[in-house]
């Protein structure tokens, strides 16, 4: 099955939890032309309040990583909020939630598509591998090192569009000028990221201004303005118009990122740090990083003129600015 154009014009259930899994399957609904009466099901936040804004949304309660009981009471709401509604194809990019997708591709008898994150290099996540041993699912890696495993076929990748250029006419600063910072830990729960924020905070000068997007990393000592969520529109303006932007790896959050035209400074979270289920935050900011497209550190790193604005932007590869 050739996936850029097998469900053109097709009537999607789009399935993912939110952050970069939500990000991804919002590019993909654009990216293989699926009706815009496609429904989306996911969790409620800042994040696909604002991104879904104006689609078919379904609401479920939180699945947290590895949440099987969740993940079953998510099959019988995803159930009862769509029986009614006709699909051409269920379409998941995960995580948990995605065991979900499959229940309900199987139930309707409709096919079921899954397209392993973009940032799983080395191989397919812990719900890649579960759906590898069910039967009726078409498997789609974004990354041809691993593609021949069995069962897996390589699609198109997220990461193919973006190139790294020089600032075209940068603005020459006094050293030790103040910066504009901002930093987004993501939405995650319940992982705090507190190396990170220490990290930042540690290597502020007198005058930086600084917004804070903490998720699950609640704290009170901290300068400038603070926000648990921020809705989209907010979010690509602090992206665009900051000098610097902080992040964790994050897939969506780095693409969005890089749509933006924005290298971004990434410290991704550590499973040793108990910042995340899993190291792949790593693969994927290697990734980057080896293609120009990050700035990648590690907390105790960190240095202050890291926070100093780039000296490159990121166009589209095919030419354009992102």
């Amino acid at each position: 099955m050739d996936l850029s154009t097998a469900f053109r014009g097709k009537r999607a259930l789009l399935v993912a939890s939110t952050g970069g899994h939500l990000a991804q399957i919002v590019r993909w609904s654009e990216v293989l032309e699926l009706r815009p009466d496609s429904v989306f099901a996911t969790f409620p936040s800042e994040q696909s309040r604002s991104l879904l804004h104006g689609r078919s949304v379904v609401l479920l309660d939180y699945v947290p990583p590895r949440g099987v009981r969740q993940t079953l009471r998510a099959v019988v709401r995803l159930y009862r909020q769509t029986r009614r509604e006709q699909f051409d194809v269920v379409l998941s990019t995960g995580a948990a939630i995605g065991l979900a997708a499959y229940v309900i591709g199987k139930v309707r008898r409709i096919p079921v598509v899954y397209i392993e994150s973009v940032s799983r290099f080395d191989g397919p996540s812990a719900t890649g591998r579960i759906l590898e041993r069910l039967p009726g699912v078409e498997r789609y890696s974004q990354h041809a090192s691993w593609a021949d495993r069995p069962g897996w076929r390589l699609g198109p990748s997220l990461l193919d569009d973006f190139a790294v250029v020089p600032v075209p006419d940068p603005v020459v600063r006094e050293e030790g000028a103040p910066r504009s910072i901002f930093v987004s830990l993501g939405t995650i729960q319940p992982f705090r990221f507190d190396s990170l924020v220490d990290a930042v905070r540690d290597q502020l000068r007198p005058g930086d201004t600084v917004t804070w997007q903490l998720g699950a990393t609640d704290r009170d000592d901290l300068p400038g303005e603070v926000n648990r969520e921020l809705g989209a529109e907010v979010f690509d303006r602090l992206v665009a118009d900051s000098d610097v932007f902080v992040t964790h790896a994050g897939v969506g959050t780095l693409l969005r990122a890089l749509e933006l035209g924005v290298r971004p400074l990434v410290v991704p979270r550590r499973v040793e740090r108990g910042e995340h289920v899993d190291d792949h935050q790593l693969q994927v900011v290697r990734e980057l990083a080896e293609r120009g497209l990050v700035l990648l550190r590690d907390p105790q790193d960190l240095r202050t003129d890291d926070l100093d604005p780039p000296d490159v932007v990121i166009r589209r590869a095919g030419g354009g600015t992102s």
